[in-house]
């Protein structure tokens, strides 16, 4: 999926009001951020739209909003640490109804370079309704605010909402310029030539629980990657499927046909399939999560019945390490184990630390992978973060994403 796109720099922002769809989920603790990550990757976009002398509206959701508008999830925390990060006032209009009479208002009082940000789109629930009916009258009034669009929501394009894509419709309608902004852009980049243009060998790693969270990855990935890496719970469907016991290891026994399938499918284009060849066991689930645990190692094929698997072993660590060694395009998705436990965790490190070790262009894949790069400290020596998880896992699948679908074309 290459990106030919309008982006922000194909159209002047001066003068203009200018609406941008941001990704601020970020995790809140009491009212506070815990982490901007989200927040410091929008100010590329949002700093050159400022500088182009535009009139900035902001939008984004936060949090899933199951009991309706609330405090909790106001975006009002964004608008301080927003305030800070570019050095100027950012207005926040904090009421429920998002596109009311106090977002007008406030929209019509702009100076050129003034930044203004709209209280939290999921507010309205609206935003994310299927059918279109009720979620277009939103995306209408949104786009009442604003001349031109911008999606810079990365985490968010895989979603048909009404901020997100169907805003572009009316923009479009008043002869508005529907663009991408640079974070978009980077993510496409990066994203899109990993799989459809990499320079090879290209090795894909996926981890994480489940193989259903990951059926079409899979199926993607073994025809675009010369080798494909399996680790994380998902990899014991994988080996119960070879014939292997598992013990008490997290299986779905309605994917062990499928897994023999990808199995074939691997030999048959000639691709390296890689699975743990022994794994860090222990009685039960840590409990809490971060807690002490007793752990061995075994070989692959002799977890013992009353065992479960819960990281991959030492042997395997280097097996995958070297995999990584050759690589000139690496994508990972996933952890090999529950990395949120310190025990737990060396897989993950191992995997991490080779993908910092590499002169290969290495792509994490959002979610979970992030997460560990961030904790663990290698965020640094990695190409690119993806800031999406389910964003950048159907991007992985091949998907057209809504979000970048709706932008205009060069």
């Amino acid at each position: 999926m290459a990106l030919n796109k309008k982006t922000v720099d194909d159209f002047s922002a001066a003068g203009k009001r200018v609406l941008v769809r941001c990704d601020f989920n970020v995790p809140l603790k009491n009212g506070e951020i815990t982490d901007d990550t989200r927040i410091v990757a929008a100010l590329p976009t949002i700093k050159k739209l400022i500088a182009d002398g535009g009139k900035v509206i902001l939008c984004s959701h936060l949090g899933k909003v199951k009991e309706g508008p609330n405090e909790k999830e106001s975006l009002a925390p964004v608008a301080k640490r927003l305030s800070e990060k570019l050095g100027k006032e950012v207005k926040f209009v904090s009421d429920y109804h998002v596109t009311g009479e106090e977002a007008t208002k406030a929209v019509a009082a702009m100076q050129p370079g003034d930044v203004v940000l709209l209280q939290n789109t999921r507010f309205r629930m609206e935003e994310e309704t299927k059918p279109q009916k009720a979620g277009e009258a939103f995306a209408k009034e949104l786009a009442d605010l604003a001349d031109d669009y911008v999606c810079d929501a990365f985490g968010s394009a895989h979603r048909a909402h009404a901020s997100v894509a169907v805003v572009t419709k009316y923009i479009s309608e008043k002869g508005g310029v529907n663009a991408v902004g640079y974070l978009m852009q980077k993510e496409i980049n990066f994203l899109g030539n990993a799989v459809e243009n990499p320079v090879r060998p290209f090795v894909a790693i996926l981890g994480g629980a489940k193989v259903a969270d990951k059926l079409n990855v899979i199926d993607n990935l073994l025809e675009k990657a010369d080798t494909l890496i399996i680790g994380g719970g998902m990899a014991f469907t994988f080996l119960k499927a070879k014939g292997y016991e598992v013990g008490n290891s997290l299986v779905d026994l309605e994917k062990i046909d499928y897994c023999k399938e990808m199995m074939a499918k691997a030999e048959k284009l000639g691709k390296k399939l890689l699975l743990p060849i022994d794994t860090t066991v222990a009685k039960a689930f840590p409990d809490p999560i971060d807690g002490p645990i007793e752990v061995s190692v075994v070989d692959a094929d002799k977890i013992p019945a009353d065992m479960e698997g819960l990281d991959i072993g030492t042997k395997t660590q280097a097996l995958f390490a070297d995999a990584v060694k050759a690589a000139k395009t690496v994508v990972w998705n996933g952890p090999m184990g529950v990395f949120e436990n310190p025990t737990l965790a060396k897989g993950t490190i191992a995997v991490a630390k080779a993908l910092a070790e590499t002169d290969a262009t290495t792509i994490i894949g959002g979610g979970d992978s992030a997460a560990a790069c961030n904790q663990l400290g290698f965020a640094d020596k990695m190409s690119h973060i993806s800031t999406g998880g389910g964003a950048s896992l159907e991007f992985l699948e091949g998907k057209e994403l809504p979000g970048v679908y709706a932008a205009d074309d060069k």
